[in-house]
């Protein structure tokens, strides 16, 4: 079975192999495109080494014209292996790109020999804007991280960074025309206009644009530290050092505001090509607004009120700033990007709304005429499952859009904020979990519904990602022996550690630790996986056993080993916490996840217990169950911020 990932609009799989142990020679038309002729070079250094034969199968390029990612130009290739070469075919070359990751993927070994398959692939994406938002702002992300990571969205066919660069806890660009930005928004890391020019160069590259965000008027606290003239009070900011919505806006009724932003916006697109430029616009409820009586008295002048004609209206006068800023950049040929926030019947149609809060602000800005991206249920920093990112989808089978609206659908963003990601796990946030979702912006709707056999290509996507320099899984086990102060106590650590997932969605804000952005994240919390691997393929153990559960004669091979397996992982928990009491009772940093520990144990025994009723053909007592029901109960209990993955498939084995 293929491992592809993202799965390809058509593949015809043959028997024929290409062996591998005779280097492919690289074949590029007479002035090839540098992005494509350096990618094949790296997927060739790869696969074989460095040196270029100078005869052998030939690795054989084509394509009409130099792509144009800004443009939405064609990425869609022709792939063919046989036992002769590889023939690359397409219109641009994105479409080289795309088809050099697919390519990337496809080598197998096998009995010590490495081979290409014999195959026929014709592909193409299902939205042409795919995209991973990544945020700086909150903590600083240095130049590597962006590279390792622009290298992951390449190998998925992500083809938009969407790049969060200011916020209320910093402001990370250089700016030559308002330097106290960079000054005081980004005392803690920014990047110099070099820098961005070659984080551009680098994306380029791969055939990923680079949108930048410059979040207004809301999440500006990092501004109005640096010029206290945009603020909406007479009260004085420094840089945020808290988490959480502030509610702290830039003046919208004075002209000096808009002559800061008209330079700042002039300078900074300049610096980024894109067509495309993100000003946010999301969670500002207005009450600084509302309570200053000179911006009230210019709401009411303008006649920016509610039906009752009293109450003043923020969303108006946020509209109004948000038609200012939209003239601003259109006069510099850029289209503007908003959260759903600044979506209302006075928004000229140009503006490209994103909808965070929910599928209805997609549909809503659709039919009002606005082009449209989802990133609703691809927010993956809530460390929710990879399936529940993978059955989100811009244009559900069910959608309520017109075909006409559904063509204003651009594609979603998977996103990643940085409250509890700094630029060392950041990596172990994002992947490999990203990946289902630029599967499902990148293939058919119809041949990528089933949910196990994408965690099977997932698995063996992230272990490609490791080839790839991402650290995704190296910098967990490396924060593990910190925490154990040794390989060998890390081993019952890990064992609790990967059955551990980080408290979902934002609950991390209120369970009794405080976090600011000099709050070092490197606790147990921050090693264990964003969705469990091991519990996970625990749960679709238990559903084997279940379903296959029969009296003793009827038992298959399968059946057993599958039984002895999950024993075989119950005993494991069972006994850990003995092995690991002592270093938790000896380090401060991990005594909180005593009781995690204590709760594995607990459930191993339960289920062991319960595997015993169910080979022997029993019906579980009541009382068992009611003892069995209390043990699960106090095991969902959160620790440190974290929770054990395995209670669901517990819940299942047990039958409650």
């Amino acid at each position: 079975m293929h491992t592809l990932m993202p799965v390809p609009s058509e593949m015809r799989w043959g028997k024929g192999r290409l062996n591998l142990k005779t280097p492919l020679k690289l074949q590029l038309p007479a002035t090839p495109d540098p992005a494509v002729r350096d990618a094949a070079r790296r997927l060739l250094a790869r696969l074989q080494g460095p040196a270029e034969p100078a005869t052998g199968p030939l690795l054989q390029i084509r394509y009409g014209r130099v792509g144009q990612p800004e443009k939405f130009d064609e990425e869609r290739y022709s792939l063919r292996v046989t036992p002769m070469g590889v023939a690359i075919d397409a219109p641009t070359s994105l479409g080289v790109l795309r088809a050099l990751a697919t390519l990337e993927q496809l080598p197998v070994t096998e009995k010590k020999q490495r081979y290409l398959p014999e195959v026929d692939i014709l592909d193409q994406p299902r939205f042409v804007w795919r995209g991973l938002l990544i945020d700086p702002a909150r903590h600083f992300l240095p130049v590597s991280v962006m590279k390792r990571n622009l290298d992951a969205m390449a190998a998925v066919k992500l083809n938009v960074l969407h790049w969060h660069l200011s916020d209320d806890q910093g402001f990370r660009v250089e700016s030559n025309v308002l330097p106290r930005l960079h000054q005081v928004g980004g005392a803690n890391g920014y990047y110099t206009q070099a820098e961005v020019r070659d984080v551009l160069a680098y994306a380029a590259a791969r055939g990923i644009r680079v949108v930048p965000e410059f979040d207004v008027p809301g999440h500006t606290t990092a501004w109005i530290a640096a010029y206290p003239r945009l603020a909406s009070n007479d009260s004085t900011y420094g840089v945020s050092p808290k988490w959480g919505v502030l509610n702290i806006a830039i003046d919208p009724t004075r002209e000096t505001t808009y002559s800061l932003l008209d330079s700042l916006f002039t300078e900074m697109t300049t610096l980024f090509p894109d067509p495309y430029f993100h000003v946010g616009g999301d969670e500002n409820d207005g009450r600084q607004w509302r309570r200053n009586p000179r911006i009230v008295a210019f709401m009411r002048e303008k006649g920016m009120v509610k039906a009752d004609g009293k109450t003043v209206d923020k969303h108006q006068l946020q509209t109004y700033f948000n038609r200012r800023v939209l003239a601003m950049l259109q006069k510099r040929g850029k289209t503007m990007i908003g959260w759903d926030e600044i979506l209302g019947p006075d928004l000229p149609k140009e503006a490209v709304i994103q909808s965070w809060r929910g599928k209805k602000g997609l549909n809503d800005a659709a039919k009002l005429g606005h082009p449209v991206l989802l990133s609703n249920g691809y927010y993956i920093d809530l460390n929710l499952s990879a399936a529940s990112h993978y059955a989100s989808d811009p244009l559900p089978a069910d959608t309520p859009l017109t075909p006409a609206e559904q063509k204003l659908v651009l594609g979603g963003e998977a996103t990643m904020w940085t409250e509890f990601a700094d630029s060392v796990i950041i990596e172990s946030r994002i992947w490999p979990r990203a990946a289902a979702v630029a599967e499902r912006l990148w293939s058919p709707q119809a041949t990528t519904q089933n949910v196990a056999d994408m965690y099977r290509r997932l698995d063996a996507t992230s272990a490609r990602l490791e080839t790839l320099g991402l650290r995704h899984r190296s910098v967990p086990s490396a924060a593990l022996v910190q925490l154990a102060g040794s390989p060998a106590s890390a081993v019952p650590l890990r064992t609790l550690a990967e059955v551990l997932e980080p408290v979902k969605e934002y609950k991390r804000h209120f369970q009794g630790f405080k976090y600011t952005t000099q709050t070092p994240l490197n606790r147990l919390v921050d090693a264990a996986p964003a969705e469990s691997d091991v519990a996970r393929r625990f749960a679709a153990l238990v559903d084997s056993v279940v379903l296959t559960n029969t009296p003793a004669p009827a038992r298959t091979a399968a059946t057993l080993r599958q039984v002895s397996a999950l024993r075989a992982q119950l005993q494991r928990w069972q006994a850990n916490d003995a092995l690991l009491q002592p270093l938790l009772s000896l380090n401060p940093s991990l005594q909180e996840y005593g009781p995690l520990s204590t709760r594995l144990s607990a459930v191993a025994t339960l289920l062991l217990e319960r595997l015993t009723q169910l080979q022997a053909g029993q019906k579980a007592p009541e009382a068992w169950l009611k003892s069995a029901r209390a043990t699960l109960d106090a095991a969902q209990a959160p620790a440190g911020q974290t929770e054990l993955a395995i209670v669901r498939g517990a819940r299942k084995l047990v039958g409650i």
